[in-house]
């Protein structure tokens, strides 16, 4: 076993893979007392790509981390051996690889951060949350943002985001808790009948036992999360850091750092308050579809 007495790695997904063997070579450098320059330089890179490898930020090429086993002293076969296998199943690939050319880098980051998450906490001002879109819905949000992709282009994309809700119905998926602005209930994307399909399905999903809706309505007025949506996800192992993703229209900004994440866990503890139970967000659900798309 690595020096560090983690939880048994090959237990864990690529990505949680990723980021614990990457936490484990930094141990494994400041114990030795080596700078990242130093590890760069006998990789034959800079200080930033280990900084990046630490961060498991990317993917691992098992030459390097043979080379830099050997510049950190490990040399017990069976520890170097539990390295190697942890740095190979990180670098598996992900069920959308056969999509990966309409997957920007940034992004990527965020779905295999997703799969993996034990929970997932999110709050959305303008649209439906990917994970909570019918497909209609999120047909007619992907030709919003994407008006010159051929048709082909947006039926791969909507698969995509489709496929990405699988893990809500899987063994040990996360559990999902969304709060939506009444906004996002009212704007209308696509037809009529798009909205309707969009709002059963909501009620669907959140029949879900690990799928939480709340909705902030309008009445609530400033909130603390004017400033746009977020999310938060949580991992299972308790040595990963939660962490913020923030996107933005063409990239994403991700914050690790505690005083950043207490800062949104505050932001979404206060939204939970201000917002609709889940079981009057249903109704509102239900009462919208009554009122206004019952034909």
């Amino acid at each position: 076993m690595p020096r560090s007495q983690e939880p048994d790695p090959l237990d864990s997904g690529p990505t949680v893979n990723r980021i614990l063997l990457g936490t484990q070579l930094r141990r494994l450098r400041e114990e030795a007392g080596i700078s990242p320059q130093e590890a760069g330089a006998h990789i034959r890179a800079s200080h930033a790509k280990i900084s990046r490898l630490e961060l498991g930020r990317v993917g691992f090429k098992i030459r390097d981390i043979e080379d830099l086993l050997d510049l950190y002293g490990v040399k017990d076969e069976r520890e170097r051996n539990a390295f190697l296998q942890m740095a190979a199943r990180a670098n598996e690939r992900g069920w959308w690889s056969r999509d990966s050319d309409l997957i920007q880098g940034w992004f990527e980051m965020y779905l295999r951060l997703e799969q993996e998450a034990q929970s997932v906490r999110t709050y959305e001002a303008q649209l439906i949350p990917g994970l909570l879109q019918s497909e209609g819905y999120a047909r007619a949000v992907l030709r919003l943002f994407f008006p010159n992709a051929p048709a082909h282009e947006i039926d791969r994309r909507t698969t995509l985001r489709i496929n990405r809700q699988k893990i809500l119905t899987q063994p040990g998926g996360p559990r999902l808790w969304a709060i939506v602005d009444e906004n996002a209930l009212n704007r209308s994307v696509g037809s009529t009948a798009i909205m309707k399909a969009q709002l059963e399905h909501l009620l669907e999903l959140t029949a879900l036992p690990n799928v939480t809706m709340q909705v902030l309505p309008f009445l609530a007025g400033g909130h603390a999360a004017m400033g746009g949506p977020f999310t938060i996800l949580r991992f299972a192992p308790p040595e990963l850091p939660d962490i913020v993703y923030l996107e933005q229209y063409n990239s994403a900004t991700y914050l690790d750092r505690r005083a950043d994440v207490e800062d949104y866990l505050w932001a979404m503890e206060r939204l939970g308050v201000a917002a609709l139970t889940p079981v009057e967000s249903r109704k509102l659900v239900e009462r919208l579809l009554k009122e206004g798309y019952s034909r």
